[in-house]
């Protein structure tokens, strides 16, 4: 029985290969901003004169904050009462799931002649 030996890459096919995973690996984190599904409070609402106790904020809390470099509540109070939406489209859940989906079944058809190839080695031709 033959000793499989998977196809050597070139080094241009390597450079490729670099290029579109780090474009990929950018666009699934850039995609979801720009779109405006993520990495944002959708709405803030401070109070008019906010001290700590009306932020609802104890002295640990409080030291945490001045070590983050918030000395007063005024200026933590956009972040303390930001609120995020957490609701979602089916549209969206549908889209994700396709591409989940999608993304599976183009790596096991790009991927079938190598397990092929892998099986065949361990157990033999059919």
């Amino acid at each position: 029985m033959a000793q499989y030996t998977p196809p050597t890459q070139g080094k241009i096919g390597q450079i490729i290969d670099v290029i579109v995973l780090l474009a990929m690996t950018l666009g699934a984190l850039y995609l979801p901003l720009w779109m405006g599904l993520a990495g944002r409070a959708q709405s803030s609402n401070p109070p008019e004169n906010p001290t700590w106790e009306v932020l609802g904020q104890n002295p640990e809390m409080v030291s945490k904050w001045n070590q983050l470099g918030y000395p007063d509540a005024a200026s933590a109070a956009d972040l303390v009462s930001a609120h995020f939406d957490y609701s979602f489209s089916i549209g969206s859940l549908l889209l994700m799931i396709v591409v989940i989906v999608g993304y599976y079944v183009i790596m096991l058809r790009f991927s079938e002649k190598e397990y092929c190839d892998v099986i065949a080695e361990k157990f033999g031709e059919k």
